[in-house]
């Protein structure tokens, strides 16, 4: 049973904005998912050629003019639309909302080195002469900028910054919202993550050098988790912000109650750079359930980190098994098979396609499971096709990310 908070500590979902790779709401992203719809495209990225990515297509003169899109940066324009298109999703009335009140916190996998990446490629062009390089850089570049160019768009006067988490980083935000109002230091959160990765190529090169970036013939066929021809991870673009609110709050105004956040977790391997460690992974998970005051027992669907490497597959596996061993009617899938990887944005866009199933008991599936790896065997993995259950109650999220920080989130229904 989930243990039971004061009224004011309980944290709800009352808004969502997002933009994947295979839709820019929340109805057209659940549906592809359901209809096994991939977002992963042929991409060209400087000095690589063409390449594979997930790419948004998101409007983004809905909520900026064309000036501020080339003053400000990729990330903060998702961030932008992400954040208004929750709030509209919401039903607040924004023009009576205590600004002053409101929190931003953005989780991002990296940030500035698409900026500096075309400063330099710039200068390049005139032989290196710092003088054409854009006193836009700074601005552009600093850590809290997605963020902070939500703060800017929308007349945000209280706290704001990213918060960089590697991959778990969309978690992350979500996290330090829930923190935040329980503190009393806002009454209002915005808060998700954000990816504007695919417009380095330096994040290519690297998983590359690795051996850990996919390719494949399809597009769509090249996020593999699980598989046993899984070949790397496809890197990303994407976002998602959530509205938060203390319960007493959303219940006052109406608003329509998405979820309920019930627990989270954060700790670190402290084991090594890129590979995770699965006896941390494992413990992240039940201290997310302990903090909800929940068993493995009561979790109806997980939603899996996977990236489609080799080893990282293999480890997720491995605590999910530890943790889950004996819940035979648990239900697992994976986003990343549709999106590929948005990194900063993953861990709160892949939480968003399964919440509807809290509605629906239905499940969307992990697509491209044609020829499942032994080692990563999981009962209750949900494969090629959606499965409708008698009823979701609860969902955990699983968000791993580079020099081993995890992040694991758990939602339920919303009950009084």
């Amino acid at each position: 049973m989930s243990r039971n908070l004061p009224d004011e500590q309980r944290i709800v979902i009352t808004g969502i904005g997002l933009t994947a790779p295979n839709g820019d709401t929340l109805a057209e992203y659940r549906q592809a998912l359901l209809d096994g719809k991939s977002g992963v495209v042929k991409f060209e990225t400087r000095y690589m050629g063409e390449l594979l990515a997930g790419v948004c297509n998101y409007d983004e003169l809905k909520y900026q003019k064309k000036k501020e899109l080339r003053r400000g940066t990729r990330a903060g324009s998702i961030g932008i639309y992400c954040s208004q298109e929750a709030v509209a999703d919401s039903g607040l009335d924004w023009a009576a909302v205590e600004k002053a009140r409101v929190g931003v916190y953005i989780g991002v996998t990296e940030h500035g080195n698409v900026e500096t990446e075309n400063e330099v490629y710039n200068i390049s062009k005139y032989g290196y002469d710092t003088k054409f390089w854009s006193h836009h850089h700074n601005p552009r570049t600093v850590a809290n900028n997605p963020a902070g160019e939500v703060t800017l768009n929308m007349g945000i006067t209280g706290p704001h910054y990213t918060i960089g988490a590697a991959c778990a980083a969309g978690n992350m935000g979500v996290i330090q919202g829930v923190q935040m109002l329980r503190l009393g230091e806002v009454d209002l959160a915005l808060a998700g993550g954000v990816s504007e990765s695919i417009h380095t190529f330096g994040i290519f090169a690297s998983f590359n050098s690795e051996g850990a970036l996919a390719r494949h013939a399809d597009p769509a066929k090249a996020s593999r988790p699980f598989d046993r021809n899984r070949n790397g991870i496809v890197c990303s673009e994407g976002g998602c912000v959530y509205v938060l609110e203390r319960l007493p709050d959303a219940l006052k105004r109406g608003a329509k109650i998405v979820a309920e956040i019930a627990g989270y977790a954060i700790n670190s391997d402290a084991y090594d750079y890129i590979l995770p460690e699965p006896v941390r992974q494992a413990e992240a998970m039940r201290l997310a359930l302990q903090r909800a005051g929940m068993e493995p027992q009561d979790v109806d669907l997980l939603s899996s980190h996977a990236t489609a490497t080799q080893l990282g597959d293999i480890q997720e596996v491995k605590a999910i098994r530890e943790v889950f061993a004996g819940h035979d009617k648990l239900k697992i899938n994976n986003t990343k098979s549709y999106i590929g990887h948005t990194m900063g944005a993953a861990g709160v866009l892949e939480l968003t396609g399964n919440l509807p199933s809290l509605e629906d008991g239905l499940i969307h599936p992990t697509i491209n499971l044609d020829d499942p790896d032994p080692e990563c065997e999981l009962p209750g993995l949900v494969a090629n096709r959606p499965e409708q259950v008698e009823r979701v109650d609860v969902i955990m999220n699983n968000s791993f990310g580079m020099l081993g920080i995890n992040s694991v989130l758990v939602v339920k229904r919303f009950e009084k």
